[in-house]
């Protein structure tokens, strides 16, 4: 027997089987699915910055996860890496999927070098850079749901969710089976820690993207049944992030 040959065959069977079971995974049953909240409505589009020229990237029917890495991007490598690994590769197969990134205008060779980090094992093909005045990076970040700052290179550690009809999509109530119990303040989850693996994998990956997909699938099959609660359903002085 050729161990070689075994050896390949395993891997091209394991390879194919991958993906299956995760579409598995990525599916719930309709008794145990919940949408994924809205938490602000009418996200400003990418397009409407006046700094940006490039019309093919947009956030309207696409689902975007959108991140800001500023005036010095590759400073955000293991972030970027850790939303690549748990994020993109995950559903970079699923139509109108896009990691969209704000970066400083001046700033193209450091994107372009951290684009080529992050290429090393796989194309980026539905990962867009995209090149703003500072402005207009931090009248986008203004415009999202959330309790944080852009820092002093207009850079975060935080990635957002934006639906098709531009809404931002997170949590409207966070808390843990435990908090829930000791009937502590309601908080949401706007925003998605990238230096935190646990929070990109288990909350952004395993729950909250796979519902919103889960969503849009049903409502191509005429199957959705709107009960996704709006941001007015939680008073902001309780709102912290994770």
């Amino acid at each position: 027997m050729d161990i070689k040959k075994v050896k390949k065959t395993a891997i091209l069977i394991t390879l194919f089987f991958l993906p299956v079971i995760f579409l598995l995974f990525l599916y719930p049953s309709t008794n145990n699915y919940t949408p994924l909240n809205i938490v602000k409505e009418n996200v400003l589009d990418v397009q409407n910055l006046t700094s940006y020229a490039n019309s093919d990237i947009v956030l309207e029917d696409h689902i975007s996860v959108i991140a800001f890495l500023g005036t010095d991007p590759e400073l955000k490598i293991k972030q970027m890496s850790n939303l690549r690994e748990l994020i993109y590769d995950k559903f970079q197969g699923f139509k109108k999927f896009q990691v969209v990134i704000l970066v400083s205008k001046g700033s193209e060779d450091g994107a372009y070098r951290l684009k080529q980090e992050l290429n090393k094992y796989n194309e980026l093909k539905y990962w867009h850079f995209v090149f703003v005045d500072n402005d207009d990076s931090q009248k986008l970040f203004n415009n999202l749901r959330s309790t944080l700052s852009l820092d002093s290179n207009y850079a975060s550690d935080y990635v957002f969710i934006v639906d098709k009809d531009l809404n931002q999509r997170g949590r409207l109530d966070d808390r843990t089976d435990k908090e829930i119990e000791k009937n502590d303040l309601v908080y949401p989850l706007t925003a998605y820690n990238c230096t935190k693996v646990a929070i990109l994998k288990n909350k952004m990956g395993a729950d909250d993207l796979r519902v919103l997909f889960t969503e849009y699938r049903q409502k191509r099959k005429g199957e959705f049944d709107s009960s996704t609660r709006r941001a007015n359903q939680i008073k902001p002085d309780h709102e912290k992030e994770n």
